[in-house]
């Protein structure tokens, strides 16, 4: 199981542009001490965060939004892509070439 978090803030330009309702996104991993937040920063910089249940319900008082989808994780994971939604989308193994932004993301997703 892959859960994926939405975000409606950034601190990159384009995304507070050109997107409007979720700006960001992240996968969460399920792990033995509670879940690994693989956090994409930039092109070369993935960062993984040990994060708690507790920790889920206050990123959610803060406008998070999180979305279960029921699929394995890829063998070979985490790996170097773009954008946050590229790696969202291999990590569910979504093939969906026009879906560029976390907006579009969530509601192929979620609809």
């Amino acid at each position: 199981m892959v859960i994926i978090a939405f975000s409606p803030k950034s601190s990159k330009i384009l995304p507070n542009i050109v997107c409007k309702n979720f700006k960001h996104c992240a996968v969460l991993i399920r792990n033995n001490d509670g879940f690994l937040l693989y956090q994409f920063m930039s092109r070369k910089h993935l960062y993984i965060i040990q994060i708690k249940a507790r920790d889920i319900k206050i990123l959610t008082k803060h406008g998070w939004r999180f979305v279960y989808v029921p699929c394995a994780l890829p063998c070979i994971f985490p790996i170097k892509t773009m954008t946050c939604v590229n790696l969202a989308k291999y990590a569910i193994g979504l093939h969906a070439p026009f879906v560029q932004t976390p907006d579009s993301l969530y509601h192929r997703i979620y609809d």
